[in-house]
């Protein structure tokens, strides 16, 4: 898999320990302890990653390993090797086949619905 054009990668070699943040789009292939915060930007966790780590992003796509709790503003997406263990909150969530998801999901999309004017008959 190839990481999005213009996203900054980190290979799957890296270890982290702290907090993460900032505002461009990341490739996460390597390992975090901590917290990751990139509310502007998207967060693509890759199949070799481990993460151990308080996510909050606009958008996240998992390919890997998570152990947190996950606030995407926008979408998140579990793909087929994902693996989450840890509250979810996202605008969107969307799961394939065979990922693996152990915790709370909480959608915050618009979910009220609006009601329809109709016309009295006399």
């Amino acid at each position: 898999m190839k990481p999005a054009e213009g996203s900054t990668v980190i290979g799957k070699s890296v270890i982290i320990r702290g907090e993460l943040s900032g505002s461009e789009d990341l490739f996460m292939d390597g390992e975090i302890e901590g917290t990751i915060t990139l509310t502007d930007s998207r967060l693509t966790v890759g199949p070799n990653a481990r993460i151990h780590a308080d996510i909050n992003v606009q958008d996240v796509i998992v390919f890997g390993t998570i152990e947190g709790n996950v606030k995407a503003t926008g979408r998140l997406e579990l793909r087929q090797s994902a693996s989450v263990t840890g509250d979810i909150q996202a605008g969107r969530l969307s799961i394939e086949e065979s990922a693996s998801l152990r915790g709370r999901v909480e959608l915050t999309g618009a979910s009220t619905v609006t009601p329809v004017a109709r016309p009295v008959s006399s």
